[in-house]
């Protein structure tokens, strides 16, 4: 089973389904996304449908994520783990693929990836990035030509490396002992503004969440006194950090 199946596979075919799993704020520019269980699986479907099928990820693949904490680069995580590929540390020299913002192009290029780069704008309106590169894949563009539903080849090994060389079953122990330390239950609902920028805020952040079933709320570029508001208003019962 892929770490993305372990995950989301009550969440997406049980009472979770409808109910929000990722909402997502942007202080900056006042975006508010909300999306349910089956939304967030439909998007990560898409992703690895395309990641797949037009960057060869499959397992073993190295992918580098150059991405902030956004519903889209939840999306593409569970697509990369979907396909059986293991997220690798930016820095990491010649990973296999690097996905990353418009802000972070020219760092992916330079770290040379094998199967190229795919660039996500962000946007909240889908628009995609212009004037990229040859070669360089425009996420928005691209992602909404694939299905809604994937399935992988081939089944993948339990030991099998999710997130910088930690096997799936080890990274899904580390996700629910994190869940159950965090006092994280199906019934919560959790105000984070942590990065996603290590294995620890990423654990914590969104992994340790989905493990319990529980729903994100996801603030980026935090207002403290929006924060505040936020808490009562969208009802969250844990706050991370």
């Amino acid at each position: 089973m892929t770490l993305t199946a372990a995950l989301l596979d009550s969440i997406r075919t049980g009472p979770a389904a409808a109910r929000p799993l990722i909402t997502y704020y942007d202080d900056a520019t006042g975006e508010r996304i909300e999306l349910s269980g089956t939304t967030t699986a439909n998007w990560a479907a898409k992703a690895a449908n395309l990641l797949r099928d037009e960057c060869d990820v499959e397992p073993g693949a190295r992918v580098a994520v150059m991405l902030p904490a956004h519903w889209q680069t939840a999306a593409v995580l569970l697509a990369v783990w979907w396909c059986g590929g293991e997220v690798v540390d930016p820095a990491t020299p010649a990973p296999d693929l690097v996905l990353c913002d418009s802000g972070r192009l020219d760092l992916a290029l330079a770290a040379a990836p094998a199967h190229g780069v795919v660039a996500l704008s962000l946007d909240a309106f889908g628009k995609g990035i212009t004037g990229l590169p040859a070669g360089v894949i425009d996420f928005a563009t691209e992602v909404r030509l694939h299905g809604d539903d994937f399935l992988p080849w081939a089944p993948l090994s339990d030991d099998a490396s999710a997130l910088d060389g930690i096997s799936v079953a080890r990274m899904l122990a580390v996700a629910r002992a994190r869940a159950a330390a965090l006092g994280l239950s199906a019934n919560d609902r959790v105000l984070s503004t942590l990065d996603w920028s290590s294995p620890a805020t990423l654990t914590d952040g969104l992994l340790a969440v989905l493990a319990a079933g529980a729903s994100l709320v996801q603030c980026r570029n935090a207002d403290p006194d929006a924060t505040e508001r936020r808490a009562i208003t969208e009802r969250t019962t844990v706050r991370l950090p």
